[in-house]
């Protein structure tokens, strides 16, 4: 009996050690996503987290062109997250209606509003996209609304409601950056921002 309890007690320690390794290795594993060149390292639970977040927060709505189908308008697979198409060229608009409206092209990926012509910002890992930012500029553009992060650069441009998306707690913009950059780049230059004569018909 005492050597049969014996026995219990030895497979009962393998059976933990196994499983304590495994919890270890697993916690650890997943793609290492290294931010800039700070060498942040992010994981696999952080980038699910950012994948969740970048969903339910509508990223795609603006930050990825369409295709189009018989259900409406989709984001492109090829291209999510990749920003304004830089060779979808925009078409003149009535701009006396600008203060009373606000347009959006067929993509959602342009705005025509007061300020003048937005477009969405290519998010993808791409050096034409947010390849070279660290994390400090991703916090500095979401909580600060600084294009591109950078503390003396122009204002992000409307539509896009970084005020709102300032309140997130660090763990969830760690997150989003960490899928952001786990993404599959996409080269995609982005248009600057135009003046309204310059879209007027």
């Amino acid at each position: 009996m005492k050597k049969k309890f014996a026995l219990y007690l030895s497979l009962l320690g393998v059976a933990s050690s196994i499983l304590v390794a495994c919890s270890q290795s697993k916690s650890q594993e997943g793609p290492k996503v290294i931010s800039g060149n700070t060498h942040e390292q992010y994981t696999q639970d952080q980038v699910r987290r950012g994948d969740y977040l970048v969903t339910i927060m509508g990223c795609n709505d603006c930050h990825s062109s369409k295709r189009f189908g018989p259900k409406g308008p989709v984001p492109d697979p090829q291209r999510l997250l990749s920003g304004h198409p830089a060779d979808l060229a925009l078409e003149k608009v009535d701009t006396t209606l600008i203060g009373r409206w606000v347009l959006f092209n067929q993509h959602n990926t342009a705005t025509v509003g007061p300020w003048g012509v937005s477009f969405a910002a290519n998010l993808t890992p791409d050096p034409t996209g947010i390849g070279s930012w660290t994390e400090e500029q991703f916090f500095r553009a979401m909580r600060e609304g600084k294009a591109k992060g950078i503390a003396n650069n122009r204002d992000i441009l409307p539509p896009m409601p970084w005020p709102m998306f300032s309140k997130l707690e660090d763990e969830d913009l760690k997150a989003i950056f960490a899928y952001l950059k786990s993404i599959p780049p996409v080269e995609n230059v982005v248009p600057a921002p135009m003046r309204l004569k310059d879209i007027s018909k």
